[in-house]
């Protein structure tokens, strides 16, 4: 009886399926052997938006295959991440503000150079040339149309 109920325990984590992510340096390499649009997705842990959008996004089995088929998937921690960064040939370094602060790569790919919106979605080609700019969330519906108006490009 209690090997059926851990059974039943675990069913739903073997059903839910999730976008596979990676970093800016893993992208760098994984270009080299097998280029594919990026997806980089910036948020923070103080947003519930980007937590509820995450949720729902990650929900969507559609969304989740065509991400993880035909796309690098980067989420990116702007106001935590305190690693340097190389990406498309500049280094970016956390800014550090007291206790708090924001990486330069975030400003840097927000056009909101003062403070980025969050959830901010950008997608760039495989030859990583920007095709797309949201800032604010994104439905499973719009996300699976831009998957796949950038993965016929």
């Amino acid at each position: 009886m209690k090997t059926f109920i851990l059974f039943l325990m675990f069913v739903p984590c073997l059903c839910l399926s999730q976008m596979k992510t990676g970093t800016f340096s893993e992208m760098e390499v994984l270009q080299k052997e097998a280029p594919k649009p990026v997806v980089i997705h910036l948020y923070t842990d103080w947003c519930a938006v980007c937590k509820i959008e995450s949720f729902r996004l990650n929900k969507d089995k559609d969304v989740v295959d065509i991400m993880n088929e035909h796309f690098y998937l980067i989420n990116f921690e702007a106001e935590k991440t305190r690693d340097k960064i190389n990406f498309q040939g500049q280094e970016f370094e956390y800014l550090s503000n007291g206790s708090s602060g924001i990486h330069e790569l975030a400003l840097a790919l927000s056009k909101n150079k003062n403070q980025p919106v969050y959830p901010l979605w950008v997608f760039l080609d495989k030859n990583q040339n920007l095709v797309y700019y949201q800032e604010g969330q994104m439905t499973p519906q719009q996300m699976k149309q831009k998957l796949k108006e950038i993965s016929a490009l």
